[in-house]
């Protein structure tokens, strides 16, 4: 089986509700921070690529399984694996980890887009890092 990329990060109060569980919504700000720090580990910073390319990514589709909370002072392991890359859009797996209990998995569908808004092809040369990111995740 192949490895996700694993980032690591630990609840804060400010990623709780008034009962120190975390809100619902933050799980979709951990997984952005995993994907983006999966992106820069293979080379494929945000701003470089808004730079040299005109080119970023947003988030088209999401869809969560909450199956357990997550508390204030949890240590977690957010996973990232991606599904597929081709044209304008990435499809990835991703999950959240308390010790060895899955908390939640996210289907999450990104798209390429332009400075403008509108959805562009990756470029041959991010779809083949990606795409091998797809192969070693």
């Amino acid at each position: 089986m192949n490895t996700p990329f694993r980032l690591r990060l630990r609840v804060y109060y400010e990623d709780t509700d008034a009962a120190g569980i975390v809100y619902y919504a933050n799980y979709l700000k951990f997984a952005e921070r995993a994907r983006t720090e999966m992106l820069r580990a293979a080379g494929l910073d945000h701003p470089a690529l808004l730079r040299t390319s005109g080119l970023m990514f947003a988030v088209r589709r999401v869809s969560i399984d909450y199956r357990a909370p997550a508390r204030l002072d949890d240590l977690l392991d957010v996973e990232c694996r991606i599904r597929a890359v081709s044209g304008a859009r990435m499809t990835m797996d991703q999950s959240v980890w308390r010790d060895d209990g899955l908390l939640a998995s996210m289907l999450v569908e990104l798209v390429c887009i332009d400075g403008g808004g509108r959805a562009r092809r990756l470029p041959p040369n991010l779809t083949q890092k990606l795409n091998l990111g797809a192969r070693e995740a």
